[in-house]
């Protein structure tokens, strides 16, 4: 049984294969193929457990498929996302990152807003209206807006311009064609700061807005 498990959960991640990063031309391993491996062992080990002893072979074998299939499906989903979003945002100054199966854009007050302002600045509506298209064509995923400040000036006062950002933001989106009910905002005022705020280059880190993407079902 160990090694019919083994052979076929190797041709599970193996099947996946690797791509070229087309920003940094390493090579990776996908998402959907993490999933897949993660997957596959996950079901194997389950599907052996549950099965009687004459039948934890196949039951191993049945497990790893539906878990390889599972797990390997929402990483792919969602690595589909990644790779459109980065290339309608490419040269707008957003940042996409991916963190296990969801996706972050984070986007920097500079380009997104006014000072001390919580108007979207006109040249950025464009780059909204590219992500709501994404978001539109995957729309198997939650979206949290988070609005984060600098340091300067009160608490208060940065906690309600980030509520604001943030609400902006997904008003924009929902203008743009996107449920409200998969929207949620939140604003975090000075709190979390990514760069040194006793710095011009570091406050301006961290006046930011993210978009937290999230795989719901598929």
């Amino acid at each position: 049984m160990k090694k019919l498990t083994m052979a076929l959960l190797a041709t599970v991640v193996i099947s996946g294969c690797t791509t070229i990063d087309p920003y940094t031309r390493e090579q990776k391993t996908s998402n959907a193929t993490k999933g897949a491996g993660i997957g596959a062992v996950a079901g194997a080990v389950l599907g052996s457990a549950v099965s009687s002893k004459g039948n934890r072979t196949r039951g191993a074998v049945l497990g790893a498929v539906v878990g390889g299939a599972t797990g390997g499906g929402i990483g792919y989903y969602m690595d589909q996302q990644e790779a459109l979003l980065r290339q309608e945002l490419e040269g707008t100054g957003v940042a996409v990152e991916r963190v296990g199966d969801d996706i972050r854009l984070i986007m920097p007050g500079h380009i997104t807003f006014q000072t001390d302002s919580y108007q979207i600045a006109n040249n950025f509506y464009p780059v909204l209206g590219s992500v709501a298209k994404v978001l539109t064509k995957f729309d198997k995923t939650a979206l949290s807006v988070d609005g984060f400040t600098d340091s300067t000036g009160s608490f208060e006062y940065n906690q309600t311009l980030s509520e604001k950002r943030a609400a902006s933001v997904a008003n924009t989106l929902t203008a743009n064609g996107i449920a409200a009910l998969r929207i949620s905002t939140q604003g975090y005022g000075e709190r979390y700061p990514v760069a040194d705020n006793g710095t011009a280059a570091g406050r301006a880190l961290n006046r930011r807005v993210e978009i937290n993407i999230r795989g719901t079902q598929q």
